[in-house]
């Protein structure tokens, strides 16, 4: 997954005037405003009453492969290239954030998008406050330990001692 697909995905669903904003490493990368690393998954925060239009949409695009369909949680979805979209689907919430429903029946509350920049272009996203909080409650990878040292040094956000440089 690069820049260029990562755009088409969100011009396509700002054409069909769906809410998407990026989240997980392209959101981070939006955040620190350069691609870091290379990237096999877009995630995205979506609406929930959306999320049919978006795989619509998304099916359009050739990403019409069914990985997960856990309701109302997540869904993901892949193409034939093996590039795969993971959809966070939000009930929106007055302040323009809005609550994901977790698989163990908890939830989990995205405050309203930011603005990143990928490929030069602005986009929405997750704050870094939140991908700092989405990195918590499983054991990070080496990956996500670099995802997390760059965006404090291209925020500032604080990052908890598990993310501390080693």
């Amino acid at each position: 997954m690069n820049e260029t697909d990562v755009l088409k995905v969100l011009d396509a669903l700002e054409e069909a005037d769906l809410t998407a904003w990026v989240d997980g490493g392209w959101g981070i990368d939006a955040l620190v405003g350069q691609t870091t690393r290379e990237h096999s998954d877009l995630d995205l925060v979506i609406s929930l009453p959306q999320v049919e239009a978006v795989r619509m949409v998304l099916g359009r695009l050739g990403y019409d492969r069914l990985l997960r369909d856990w309701p109302p949680a997540a869904v993901a979805v892949a193409d034939a290239r093996g590039r795969e979209i993971d959809l966070h689907p939000i009930t929106p919430a007055p302040d323009g954030g809005g609550t994901q429903a977790q698989p163990d029946g908890s939830s989990f509350y995205y405050p309203p998008p930011v603005r990143g920049m990928i490929k030069d272009r602005p986009v929405s996203c997750v704050d870094a406050s939140t991908q700092v909080r989405c990195h918590l409650g499983y054991q990070p990878s080496e990956k996500d330990h670099q995802d997390m040292l760059r965006l404090h040094a291209a925020t500032g956000v604080e990052l908890p001692a598990r993310f501390q440089p080693r």
